[in-house]
């Protein structure tokens, strides 16, 4: 009680500038999720409504329109990004953590190499990779395949996720591992039976930075993929535009059903995600 008494004592103490702050905030939030709203109530009007009375509520809530969206093409393209984008998740948290545990458990000169090319990668620009990265898929036959994505989305998630999955395993402390030896644990049990458990909020964190980009990426989605039956939900919406040009209840209905994946994931992860991102820059 003493310590909530001391909080809201200092909050009105700030005076005007907390207030100042939290209206602020309060705006931001409107101005993020107001679009969200808006979205959801016109996808379940008619065309005319939709021109008619813009700000309105329905007078009749069209949920078919949602059916209607699935069933023209929506169910595909949500079916590959759930491919595309779970395969990515698993494949950045497994190599990104064992290579996280090499380059915070080693001390070497090649360590500091390894370090110097992953911090490399991160700066590697998309659109300036988009013409050798197409040639080499192309060489490999990769292009109009899902992998074609999958190794892409890879290669780009990796350097970020290992640096934060290392930063947060130097945190953990070494006396674990060193109780872990003398009971004649493996390099590898140490790496799945302490650093992993522990390691649960920053792999956490990793999973919707990864998801969220494989998700909504639409550059590599619309080169390297032509067939209209393995497009991703970004290159897809395009398609699904254009076959709805008149049609916008169904389109935003569309809309909503690619959003929802990405805004449950946040709101069911968003404490692990704050938590890992904190803990993880203690140390680095």
């Amino acid at each position: 009680m003493k310590i909530k008494k001391r909080s809201s004592a200092k909050f009105r103490d700030g005076g005007a500038a907390n207030w100042l702050l939290m209206l602020g905030l309060v705006v931001y939030a409107l101005v993020i999720i107001y679009p969200l709203i808006w979205m959801v109530i016109s996808s379940m009007k008619s065309y005319k409504e939709i021109y008619s009375d813009v700000w309105g509520l329905p007078s009749i809530w069209l949920v078919e329109n949602y059916a209607l969206a699935w069933s023209k093409g929506i169910s595909s393209y949500f079916i590959n990004s759930v491919f595309v984008t779970g395969i990515t998740v698993v494949a950045v948290v497994i190599i990104g953590s064992m290579a996280a545990f090499a380059l915070a458990r080693y001390r070497s000169r090649w360590i500091d190499v390894a370090l110097i090319f992953i911090i490399g990668g991160m700066m590697m620009n998309p659109q300036v990779a988009l013409i050798p990265l197409f040639n080499i898929l192309s060489a490999l036959d990769l292009i109009n395949t899902r992998w074609a994505l999958i190794l892409t989305y890879i290669a780009y998630r990796l350097p970020l996720s290992i640096l934060l999955i290392r930063a947060y395993f130097l945190s953990i402390p070494k006396e674990l591992e060193e109780s872990a030896i003398l009971d004649g644990c493996s390099e590898f049990g140490i790496y799945r039976r302490i650093y992993l458990p522990i390691s649960v909020p920053i792999l956490i964190t990793t999973v919707v930075l990864t998801s969220f980009f494989a998700w909504n990426e639409f550059l590599f989605a619309t080169i390297f993929i032509d067939s209209d039956a393995l497009k991703t939900i970004p290159s897809g919406l395009m398609n699904f535009r254009d076959a709805l040009r008149t049609d916008w209840g169904v389109l935003l209905a569309g809309m909503v059903i690619a959003s929802l994946p990405m805004i449950a994931l946040l709101i069911a992860l968003q404490k692990y995600l704050v938590r890992g991102l904190s803990e993880g820059s203690v140390k680095g």
